[in-house]
């Protein structure tokens, strides 16, 4: 069974979505990888949005630039939630895809993280996912005492050996 439905609208978008992907497969969700493009294969796309409750799918995530219609298009003919991640493949850095997912119509929800944050797209697909499933909610929280780990060392340490040497070692080119 699927679980996420990671679906962008290029294979150039793949580079991206492939941190996506590591994160779901760091918290073991079942996820597919697909192509599809609101504006080359509308009908197409309509149907896969149609059909992603009956396949199991509980989240879908959709990556695009530009004009990014993807995850509204999708929004539009599923009841599952949809997570945007606007891609920063064109001319305007991103802004164009992050305007075209965060200004959706009402009634249309979609979750946008931020330009090529498919990342962060992948930690909320598993949030959602785990709201019905004890063991994917204490994976997430096992990985968020992780970061906060990381956080306290990298602390520890800047107090440790101070600011100058510390950005000589780690933030200078």
């Amino acid at each position: 069974m699927v679980l996420v439905s990671v679906v962008m609208g290029s294979d150039s978008d793949l580079p991206v979505m492939s941190s996506c992907l590591d994160v779901l497969a760091e918290f073991q969700l079942p996820y597919e990888v697909r192509i599809s493009s609101a504006h080359r294969l509308p009908e197409e796309t309509a149907e896969f949005a149609r059909n992603a409750v009956g396949r199991g799918v509980a989240v879908i995530i959709a990556g695009a630039g530009g004009a990014a219609h993807l995850a509204g298009v999708i929004a539009a003919w599923t009841p599952l939630p949809v997570i945007a991640v606007p891609l920063s493949n064109s001319s305007l850095g991103g802004l164009d895809a992050l305007y075209a997912t965060v200004q959706m119509p009402g009634g249309i929800p979609v979750a946008t993280v931020a330009v090529d944050g498919a990342h962060n797209a992948g930690i909320l697909a598993a949030q959602i996912c785990a709201v019905q499933d004890p063991v994917l909610r204490e994976r997430i929280m096992d990985y968020k005492r992780e970061l906060a780990r990381g956080v306290r060392e990298k602390d520890e340490y800047l107090q440790k050996i101070g600011y100058r040497q510390y950005l000589q070692q780690y933030l200078s080119p």
